[in-house]
């Protein structure tokens, strides 16, 4: 399977860095391929201005070349995976922004869906599960970015996963490294490897 891993954290030396490259890796070795998007890095604006505007009129409308750039990156690849820090209990802006001018109407959803039956999102995020459980946080994520973005596209094969604890300690980061490790184990559970010629 051809994988979009799309990465949202300035720090290439981050935690968020380090798990997007274990899953990278652990797919690889598994025969699978991955196409690295790095949006940071990249200067992706993540400002939705009106040529990215979703016109209910009119579901055909053209988007910007940005845009269509990042949709074709989408389309060649058959899977994506979100990596990024739980910041203000929701991704960081430059992924939120991506999500909302790229996925656009009449693309990811409306008049068409998104083209892919497999999206992960992982959040890395600094506290531990009992702080998130406890004021509800874990569910209102949930909510908002498995229900809210990728039931909303109609995403068939749609996870949400928050690895805890990225801040409290050395063993909060060891068994949040081993989660990434199983994650990608469960992601190529049942899945074609990649053909040779789509390796990358």
């Amino acid at each position: 399977m051809k994988t979009l891993l799309v990465v949202a954290h300035p720090r290439q030396s981050s935690l968020t860095w380090a798990v997007a490259g274990l899953f990278s890796a652990a797919i690889i070795a598994r025969g699978h391929s991955v196409e690295r998007a790095n949006l940071v890095q990249e200067g992706f604006d993540p400002t939705l201005q009106t040529p990215d505007e979703p016109d209910w009129a009119d579901p055909a409308k053209t988007y910007s070349a940005n845009v269509h750039a990042e949709m074709r990156r989408i389309e060649r690849n058959a899977a994506t995976v979100l990596v990024f820090p739980v910041w203000w209990w929701s991704l960081p802006a430059v992924m939120k922004g991506w999500i909302d001018r790229v996925w656009n109407n009449g693309w990811a959803y409306g008049a068409n869906q998104y083209p892919h039956k497999r999206v992960w999102m992982i959040g890395i995020a600094g506290g531990v599960r009992d702080y998130y459980a406890k004021r509800g946080y874990d569910h209102a994520m949930r909510a908002q970015l498995e229900v809210g973005v990728l039931e909303y596209c109609d995403i068939p094969d749609r996870r949400m996963e928050i690895l805890y604890g990225a801040i409290e300690g050395p063993q909060y980061v060891e068994q949040i490294l081993v989660r990434a490790r199983e994650l990608a184990a469960e992601f190529c559970a049942g899945t074609p490897p990649a053909r040779s010629s789509d390796a990358t």
